[in-house]
């Protein structure tokens, strides 16, 4: 199949080429892209590492060592810069506990830490990162509900300070990838969808790289938030075999 795919237009051989890999090499071979790529607003290797599980993202570090004969975290050093660096490279080396235990005392510790960084605008502060970075999902999850609960406001608004700070950016779309990922996959579903132009780059990614996870539980939050399903959205914006595809791997079935 994939030996005939020069007939057919780039976003289905795409599609095509980026379903037939394993997870993990696909992962590799995204991330790759994103680092050759990699400008400030190019969040795609901040959502490998916080979106995969612990297993999953070392298989995708043990591939890419495997497919350019070089690491990862070698990479995402040599090609990006200055604060992004300093969040980016911990989050792809992270190898978080995955249990749902969670210590509320240290919670509450390190939800008046957060809030104490984020008022002095120490956005890239070590200990910033390093909870973002090293705590178990469960344990952010607890901290950040302390965060409201306490300080009255979700983190996120309290990081748009500047809306067009693209750290800032990056930052929201860490919490939100570590604790709604459903939400943050939706947005980027509807910036892709409707745009002038769909960017078919981002919707073949997170078709692909979800359908066998929680797409359904991302195309219901999509739903919720635009009023209308995912499938139709598709139809509309796509066509030909490339529409076929995308709308067998988001699980519709034709009555």
């Amino acid at each position: 199949m994939l030996t005939n795919l020069g007939r057919f237009p780039s976003s289905y051989q795409r599609l095509v080429l980026l379903w037939a890999l394993d997870p993990a090499e696909r992962d590799a071979l995204l991330a790759n892209e994103a680092t050759k790529r990699w400008t400030s607003s190019n969040q795609v290797l901040m959502e490998i590492a916080c979106t995969r599980s612990a297993n999953q993202l070392l298989h995708a570090r043990q591939a890419y060592h495997a497919r350019y004969k070089k690491s990862l975290e070698e990479d995402v050093a040599h090609h990006t810069t200055g604060d992004f660096r300093k969040l980016l490279l911990p989050l792809v080396s992270s190898y978080r506990y995955e249990g749902e235990e969670v210590n509320m005392t240290l919670a509450k510790t390190e939800a008046k830490l957060l809030h104490e960084k984020i008022s002095d605008k120490a956005y890239s502060d070590d200990d910033v990162i390093r909870v973002l970075a090293t705590r178990s999902k469960a344990q952010i999850n607890a901290t950040l509900n302390h965060y409201k609960n306490e300080y009255g406001n979700d983190i996120n608004k309290d990081l748009k300070a500047d809306p067009k700070d693209e750290f800032l950016a990056l930052l929201r779309s860490t919490v939100k990838c570590l604790v709604y990922p459903e939400k943050y996959f939706e947005k980027v579903l509807r910036l892709a969808i409707n745009r002038r132009g769909t960017d078919e780059g981002a919707l073949t990614r997170v078709v692909c790289t979800r359908a066998e996870v929680d797409l359904k539980i991302i195309a219901d939050e999509y739903q919720r938030r635009n009023s209308v399903p995912l499938t139709r959205a598709i139809v509309k914006d796509t066509h030909g075999d490339y529409e076929k595809l995308l709308l067998v791997l988001a699980g519709h079935v034709e009555n």
